[in-house]
């Protein structure tokens, strides 16, 4: 796929961007992210199926693992590294992997997304099986390391979805679920950390949240399993109690910190009660 033929890499719908004035850059730079729901919006439907797909494998025991270069690659980072402290997951349930490794997560590392071996090379350090499921992440839909990492998952019996902002690329050809978020040029030509990565990190948290939910980790609206890993979320698991029981706040908490977790205290509870 040639440079001319992706839309990410189209000319910005606006020009002469230095001459604008701050207050032009922000709105024109608002105009162009209100239509990235939008996009993401159009493949509900795509995002649906591969969750429902990667749902029945994690119910197996197996793992979903994000794989990308550059911005995509840390915004799958950052997913993967949210979901342990906010659901109480294990860290190995979802990974993300980066060209590059973990220097590339604050430094560009010179033509670590230009080989394709590489991407399946990093995911056998996880030992994969049929049971897992990729997704790879690249605005582009040509990252070498990203393609390489799905086709080779896909090899393997593993099942592999996609996010591009390009149509009809080969990462979406190599995968069983791809999911095309095409929101247009990016307000500086090429710059797809922007648009495309907003439309990433948006099907990310689509995808993940819905698992997590699916696979118990939520009870009404509420993270009853997050890790108690600062005082801001011992008070938020403190009211959560409080306001399910009926206690005093200091009551709430005492049990809280006693036992490590929301859903520990009020299973105890409902336990007792029966």
């Amino acid at each position: 796929m040639e440079a001319k033929d992706k839309i990410t890499e189209q000319p910005s719908h606006f020009d002469h961007l230095e001459r604008m004035s701050v207050g032009e850059l922000l709105r024109h730079i608002n105009e162009e992210d209100a239509s990235v729901a939008e996009a993401v919006r159009e493949v509900i439907p795509e995002i649906q199926a591969f969750v429902e797909a990667t749902e029945a494998r994690m119910r197996q025991g197996g793992r979903l693992f994000y794989v990308g270069a550059g911005t995509s690659g840390r915004l799958g980072v950052l997913d993967a590294s949210e979901l342990p402290p906010t659901f109480g997951v294990s860290p190995d349930i979802v990974i993300g992997v980066i060209a590059g490794g973990d220097k590339a997560l604050r430094s560009a590392v010179e033509k670590a997304e230009d080989f394709p071996e590489r991407g399946w090379q990093d995911l056998l350090t996880f030992y994969p099986t049929s049971k897992d499921t990729v997704l790879g992440i690249a605005a582009s839909g040509t990252t070498p390391y990203v393609v390489g990492a799905v086709t080779e998952a896909r090899k393997h019996g593993l099942l592999t979805g996609c996010i591009t902002s390009n149509p009809n690329t080969p990462l979406a050809a190599a995968c069983e679920f791809p999911i095309e978020t095409i929101v247009g040029p990016e307000f500086v030509t090429g710059s797809s950390r922007m648009k495309s990565g907003t439309a990433q990190k948006m099907v990310l948290n689509m995808i993940s949240t819905s698992l997590m939910i699916r696979l118990g980790r939520v009870e009404g609206n509420r993270m009853v399993k997050m890790q108690l890993t600062n005082a801001k979320l011992v008070d938020r698991g403190t009211r959560m109690i409080q306001e399910s029981l009926g206690l005093s706040y200091d009551e709430a908490q005492h049990r809280l910190l006693e036992t490590g977790s929301v859903d520990k205290v009020l299973t105890h509870s409902s336990s007792r009660r029966a």
